[in-house]
């Protein structure tokens, strides 16, 4: 797969109309994918596995997306087989009083991953130069300094190779939206989804189609770049995400840590104990 295409090169012009939200490449089904992406999350939790033991490097993914772009539902479908101990997924919602008394990106820096972590952004630091701008909550000379912020703020976390950065924009269609809204209607037990929200902000959408564009042209760097992900298909996006997710995992070069310890006393050890246990504890 060459998901290059979806990549938004450093400088270069983003016009959203030129992704088409339910392309689906060469791949025709769910049913042809499926085995591609199960490959796939496989092969991320080994990687995860060896980020871990390593503790080396970091991985940080943000997700970004308008109402019922999906953000969820990645999560829950590509992060699944990792292990636990070492994923963390950060959400960030309507600043509290504390985090509004500092700069926006402190709340942000607190939850940067760890070195041998995986961390997952489900809205980020980017909401500062998207909701923001959309409804005038700040500024434009506040808002518009903050992509060189931003900027600066990812080129510090992977300065010295530590924290790898995927950013992936979760491109839907307006009507693809709308279906999703009336399922949250339908079901039962999605219910609990609906908000006032999801219906007043449709009305901001060629708004926020401007400052997603400039804010793709602004932040896609070479360290931390952005992808556009056509998400009208669900499985289309969890195989263009979790193949760029491990292929980056893997380009890392994880390796096991050399063993701390001396495995010949260990093991000498061991068939001790083992031999005492045959001799009944003596």
């Amino acid at each position: 797969m060459d998901w290059s295409r979806y990549q938004i090169a450093p400088g270069a012009k983003v016009r959203l109309a030129d992704f088409d939200p339910s392309d689906t490449g060469k791949h025709k089904s769910h049913h042809e994918a499926l085995p591609k992406i199960e490959e796939h999350v496989a092969r991320m939790a080994k990687a995860q596995y060896l980020l871990y033991a390593d503790g080396a490097q970091a991985l940080l993914i943000v997700l970004q997306a308008l109402d019922a772009g999906g953000k969820d539902g990645t999560i829950r479908h590509l992060f699944s087989g990792m292990n636990p101990q070492g994923v963390t997924v950060a959400c960030f919602k309507q600043p509290t009083p504390l985090e509004q008394s500092h700069d926006f990106l402190w709340r942000v820096h607190a939850q940067a991953p760890p070195r041998g972590h995986v961390t997952i952004f489900n809205r980020s630091h980017y909401e500062d130069v998207l909701v923001v701008r959309v409804h005038g909550l700040v500024p434009r000379d506040v808002w518009s300094k903050r992509y060189d912020e931003i900027n600066a703020f990812e080129h510090l976390l992977g300065r010295d190779g530590d924290v790898r950065i995927l950013k992936f924009y979760l491109h839907i269609s307006p009507q693809e939206q709308l279906a999703r809204f009336k399922q949250r209607l339908d079901d039962p037990a999605r219910n609990w989804k609906i908000s006032e929200s999801d219906y007043t902000e449709r009305g901001f959408w060629p708004q926020y189609v401007k400052a997603y564009e400039e804010t793709l042209e602004a932040t896609s760097t070479k360290h931390a770049p952005w992808f556009v992900i056509p998400s009208n298909h669900k499985w289309y996006r969890d195989l263009v995400i979790s193949r760029i997710v491990v292929d980056t995992l893997e380009e890392m070069k994880l390796k096991l840590p050399p063993t701390r310890v001396d495995l010949k006393e260990i093991a000498a050890k061991y068939h001790a104990a083992e031999e005492r246990e045959k001799n009944g504890g003596d």
